[in-house]
């Protein structure tokens, strides 16, 4: 009788629990149902949002799709949103930062959920969660299991091991476990071995672009199956979108060389022939990004390299190491040949950086803040009779035109000092070796002297704050360089989410 009561109970309560809702099969989760909905789904991707953010926008149909995916096949996996915008406590509770942010709660347990790192396609969404929830690697034991496997991923990886405890199986299962965004099998059978033609042990990575397959050679090593992945599992030319962002910054391939051609161009197919020529002598070296200059939302990016769209097509490369440097190829051609050897004196480290730099304002000395370009920033900040107080802003940046009357009053303040200069410069379209800049607006200070000093400002951006630090030699309200915590500005942060995608918005918004 007891346990029949505890069962009656337990039933009603589970009856007065309020019905979570859905939209396009995806969980609307709030504050209030959040515990439930962990209990109810213990492996649950939550993806807080904004309903203003344009990347959330345009991740929301992919993100349905995937929910609607795993909810046909009978997944455990769920799916659910925040509106980080009305959810303030729930979103202060996990960091939310910017939007998108994705998270991945495993086993019902809400502490330390997992970033969500990989694509903005349902595909890659599907791919990632079921290697967390999965074993890094399925067994496939019939030829119609290897054959969905392939047909429903865009890249997927096969061991051919007849032993799966030989000491290449094992490496082959550490590779897998470090890779969440594409999906690892392994097969003994010889129907499986016999339909792909494999003839020995053996990895295989299948793709549904390029060469359509790739087969590893070399020892069977966790780190050399890591790079013959990491090398083929991207097309060999890939195209800039919102949805590809995170698969170009997140990876390991840190340089990147840039094609800007619009797509109606009459010769768009034969320069992409050239550019994807070229692109196979440096597989695993350089990524190959092609960039649609037409389309709107590729136009900072064209700023930010110094291009406008009447100059595409137009070849750029860049590094994305702790400090990103651009390269410019002395011919315009485009063309394999002069495409490879661009790329190979890169490589063998004979390119000098291209910084940009607008001409001269002929009046940039005549107002109270002094203009500089990439041409006289030398002269005038590096000026040993002079202390020279520079913003470096970006024309968009919303900080920077809030601090623009404060930083012209500044100007008059100083305009008739015999040793103290207040400037500006704009850094999407000026670039000089002795300052990188990597949020906007950024201060820095130039005091006399032959010592080439450089001072951060981190003090209030007010006029009295200025002025303090200025009068004190820029020791109120100064570091040294590179002591500061940059922050990005409001409008680029708005639209991050995690630190694969920072890199890319950063850029793109630099950009």
């Amino acid at each position: 009788f007891l346990r029949a009561f505890l069962l009656l109970c337990s039933l009603a309560a589970a009856g007065s629990r309020a019905e979570i809702a859905e939209e396009e099969d995806v969980l609307v989760l709030k504050k209030s149902n959040f515990d439930e909905a962990l209990q109810a789904h213990p492996n649950i991707l939550v993806e807080f949002y904004a309903p203003w953010c344009g990347h959330c926008k345009a991740l929301a149909p992919e993100y349905a799709k995937a929910a609607g995916m795993l909810k046909a096949e009978g997944s455990e996996i769920r799916l659910g949103k925040v509106d980080a915008t009305e959810e303030t406590e729930l979103a202060q509770e996990y960091g939310v930062r910017g939007y998108p942010t994705i998270k991945f709660f495993k086993g019902g347990e809400k502490e330390s959920p997992k970033e969500y790192s990989a694509g903005r396609q349902a595909d890659d969404i599907v791919s990632w969660l079921k290697k967390r929830t999965g074993p890094a690697v399925a067994t496939l034991n019939e030829v119609t299991e290897a054959e969905s496997l392939i047909a429903d991923n865009e890249v997927a990886v096969i061991g051919f091991f007849k032993d799966a405890n030989s000491e290449g199986a094992k490496a082959y299962e550490k590779a897998a476990e470090a890779i969440d965004d594409i999906p690892f099998a392994m097969t003994s059978n010889d129907a499986v071995y016999s339909k792909f033609e494999v003839s020995k042990d053996s990895v295989v990575l299948f793709k549904k672009f390029d060469e359509g397959r790739n087969t590893f050679d070399g020892e069977l090593t966790k780190e050399k199956l890591l790079a013959f992945v990491k090398a083929n599992q991207l097309p060999l030319v890939i195209e800039f979108t919102e949805q590809t962002a995170p698969k170009i910054f997140g990876g390991d391939i840190k340089s990147h060389i840039l094609m800007f051609l619009p797509k109606v161009a009459s010769d768009f197919q034969d320069k992409m022939d050239q550019f994807k020529k070229a692109a196979e002598g440096f597989k695993g070296q350089i990524l190959f990004i092609f960039i649609d200059s037409d389309v709107d939302d590729n136009q900072r990016i064209l700023e930010f390299f110094g291009l406008k769209k009447e100059e595409c097509p137009a070849i750029r490369l860049i590094t994305l190491e702790d400090e990103m440097t651009k390269y410019k190829p002395e011919s315009d051609a485009i063309t394999a040949e002069s495409i490879t050897k661009f790329c190979t004196l890169f490589t063998e480290g004979k390119l000098k950086p291209h910084l940009m730099s607008q001409d001269v304002p002929e009046d940039w000395d005549k107002t109270p803040v002094k203009v500089l370009v990439g041409k006289n920033f030398e002269e005038v900040a590096f000026d040993s009779s002079k202390n020279v107080f520079v913003e470096f802003y970006a024309p968009w940046c919303g900080h920077c035109k809030q601090l623009a009357p404060i930083w012209d009053k500044l100007g008059e303040k100083y305009k008739d000092s015999a040793d103290t200069i207040v400037a500006k410069m704009d850094s999407t379209a000026n670039e000089i070796e002795a300052v990188k800049v990597h949020s906007f607006p950024t201060l820095k200070f130039f005091p006399a002297g032959d010592e080439r000093k450089v001072i951060d400002y981190n003090g209030e951006r007010t006029l009295e704050g200025f002025t303090k630090f200025l009068e004190s030699g820029g020791k109120e309200g100064g570091a040294p360089a590179g002591d500061e915590d940059d922050e990005l500005d409001a409008e680029v942060r708005s639209s991050q989410t995690d630190e694969t995608f920072d890199r890319s918005r950063t850029i793109a918004a630099k950009l």
